[in-house]
Protein backbone atom coordinates (compact mmCIF):
# COMPACT_ATOMS: atom_id res chain seq x y z
CA UNK A 1 0.00 0.00 0.00
CA UNK A 2 1.25 3.77 -0.54
CA UNK A 3 0.41 7.18 0.69
CA UNK A 4 0.88 10.24 -0.57
CA UNK A 5 1.96 12.96 2.21
CA UNK A 6 2.59 16.40 2.84
CA UNK A 7 5.13 17.84 5.39
CA UNK A 8 7.32 20.61 5.27
CA UNK A 9 5.51 22.36 2.54
CA UNK A 10 6.45 19.39 0.16
CA UNK A 11 4.73 16.05 -1.06
CA UNK A 12 6.10 12.34 -0.33
CA UNK A 13 4.88 9.34 -1.78
CA UNK A 14 5.77 6.89 0.82
CA UNK A 15 5.29 2.79 1.44
CA UNK A 16 5.84 0.77 3.78
CA UNK A 17 10.22 0.32 4.45
CA UNK A 18 11.05 3.74 2.45
CA UNK A 19 13.48 6.23 3.60
CA UNK A 20 12.68 9.58 3.25
CA UNK A 21 14.60 12.98 3.79
CA UNK A 22 12.00 15.82 5.24
CA UNK A 23 12.33 18.87 6.82
CA UNK A 24 13.28 18.98 10.40
CA UNK A 25 10.42 17.44 12.48
CA UNK A 26 10.49 17.46 16.58
CA UNK A 27 11.67 14.41 18.09
CA UNK A 28 15.06 12.11 18.70
CA UNK A 29 16.41 9.26 16.99
CA UNK A 30 14.47 6.15 17.99
CA UNK A 31 10.83 8.32 17.71
CA UNK A 32 7.85 7.16 16.49
CA UNK A 33 5.68 9.57 14.50
CA UNK A 34 2.04 10.24 13.05
CA UNK A 35 2.61 11.82 9.50
CA UNK A 36 -1.04 13.08 9.96
CA UNK A 37 -1.11 14.77 6.43
CA UNK A 38 -2.27 11.83 3.97
CA UNK A 39 -3.87 13.52 0.92
CA UNK A 40 -3.83 9.90 -1.21
CA UNK A 41 -3.75 6.39 -0.52
CA UNK A 42 -4.22 3.12 -2.34
CA UNK A 43 -3.11 0.16 -3.11
CA UNK A 44 -1.83 -0.69 -7.37
CA UNK A 45 -4.43 0.83 -9.62
CA UNK A 46 -7.62 1.28 -7.05
CA UNK A 47 -7.52 4.08 -4.38
CA UNK A 48 -9.00 3.89 -0.82
CA UNK A 49 -10.00 7.07 1.26
CA UNK A 50 -7.39 8.84 2.82
CA UNK A 51 -9.21 10.04 5.61
CA UNK A 52 -8.57 6.64 7.24
CA UNK A 53 -5.34 5.92 6.21
CA UNK A 54 -2.34 6.80 8.65
CA UNK A 55 1.38 6.79 8.24
CA UNK A 56 3.72 5.72 10.76
CA UNK A 57 7.03 6.18 10.66
CA UNK A 58 10.92 5.79 12.64
CA UNK A 59 13.21 8.99 12.99
CA UNK A 60 16.59 7.65 12.36
CA UNK A 61 18.41 10.74 12.61
CA UNK A 62 18.37 14.74 12.64
CA UNK A 63 20.72 15.32 10.25
CA UNK A 64 21.67 18.93 7.65
CA UNK A 65 21.74 18.72 4.19
CA UNK A 66 24.44 19.15 1.84
CA UNK A 67 26.04 22.42 1.42
CA UNK A 68 24.49 25.40 -1.01
CA UNK A 69 26.78 28.16 -2.11
CA UNK A 70 24.84 31.52 -2.29
CA UNK A 71 27.43 33.79 -3.87
CA UNK A 72 26.60 37.43 -4.97
CA UNK A 73 28.42 39.81 -7.10
CA UNK A 74 27.92 42.71 -8.53
CA UNK A 75 30.01 44.01 -11.88
CA UNK A 76 32.07 46.73 -11.94
CA UNK A 77 31.27 47.63 -8.17
CA UNK A 78 33.78 45.24 -6.50
CA UNK A 79 31.26 43.82 -4.36
CA UNK A 80 31.31 39.86 -3.77
CA UNK A 81 29.68 37.81 -0.75
CA UNK A 82 29.38 34.32 -0.26
CA UNK A 83 27.50 32.36 1.72
CA UNK A 84 26.51 28.78 2.93
CA UNK A 85 23.62 27.30 3.92
CA UNK A 86 23.07 23.74 5.02
CA UNK A 87 19.31 22.81 6.16
CA UNK A 88 18.38 20.99 8.80
CA UNK A 89 16.50 17.74 7.54
CA UNK A 90 15.06 14.39 9.33
CA UNK A 91 15.49 11.20 7.95
CA UNK A 92 12.59 9.06 8.55
CA UNK A 93 11.82 4.87 7.90
CA UNK A 94 8.74 4.39 6.89
CA UNK A 95 7.04 1.38 9.30
CA UNK A 96 3.37 1.18 8.29
CA UNK A 97 0.73 2.95 5.96
CA UNK A 98 -2.10 1.36 6.77
CA UNK A 99 -5.58 2.21 7.28
CA UNK A 100 -5.66 2.70 11.02
CA UNK A 101 -7.72 4.88 13.09
CA UNK A 102 -7.23 8.70 11.69
CA UNK A 103 -7.11 10.75 14.27
CA UNK A 104 -9.87 13.41 14.23
CA UNK A 105 -10.52 16.58 16.34
CA UNK A 106 -12.48 15.76 19.81
CA UNK A 107 -16.03 17.09 19.56
CA UNK A 108 -16.31 20.44 21.21
CA UNK A 109 -18.44 20.75 24.11
CA UNK A 110 -21.64 23.63 24.08
CA UNK A 111 -20.43 26.74 25.89
CA UNK A 112 -22.66 27.94 28.18
CA UNK A 113 -23.55 31.63 27.66
CA UNK A 114 -21.13 34.06 28.78
CA UNK A 115 -23.36 37.27 28.86
CA UNK A 116 -25.02 36.70 31.61
CA UNK A 117 -22.45 35.12 33.32
CA UNK A 118 -20.43 38.12 32.79
CA UNK A 119 -23.75 40.29 34.10
CA UNK A 120 -23.74 38.28 37.24
CA UNK A 121 -20.14 38.64 38.17
CA UNK A 122 -19.52 42.57 37.87
CA UNK A 123 -22.23 45.23 38.05
CA UNK A 124 -22.83 47.69 35.47
CA UNK A 125 -21.02 50.87 36.28
CA UNK A 126 -22.61 54.59 35.83
CA UNK A 127 -20.55 57.15 34.35
CA UNK A 128 -19.26 59.67 36.73
CA UNK A 129 -20.44 63.48 36.31
CA UNK A 130 -17.43 65.60 35.03
CA UNK A 131 -16.98 68.47 37.61
CA UNK A 132 -13.55 69.25 36.46
CA UNK A 133 -14.50 69.98 33.01
CA UNK A 134 -17.27 72.71 34.79
CA UNK A 135 -14.97 74.14 37.03
CA UNK A 136 -12.61 74.68 33.89
CA UNK A 137 -14.80 76.53 31.35
CA UNK A 138 -15.88 78.75 34.64
CA UNK A 139 -12.64 79.82 35.09
CA UNK A 140 -11.93 80.26 31.73
CA UNK A 141 -14.94 83.07 31.42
Amino acid sequence: MFAVVRTGGKQYRVAAGDKIAVEKLAGEAGDTITLGDVLLAGEGDSLSDAGKVTVSAEIIAQAKSEKVIVFKKRRRHNYRRKNGHRQQMTLLRITDVGAGSAKKAAPKKEAAPKADAAEDKAPAKKAAPKKAAAKTTEAKK
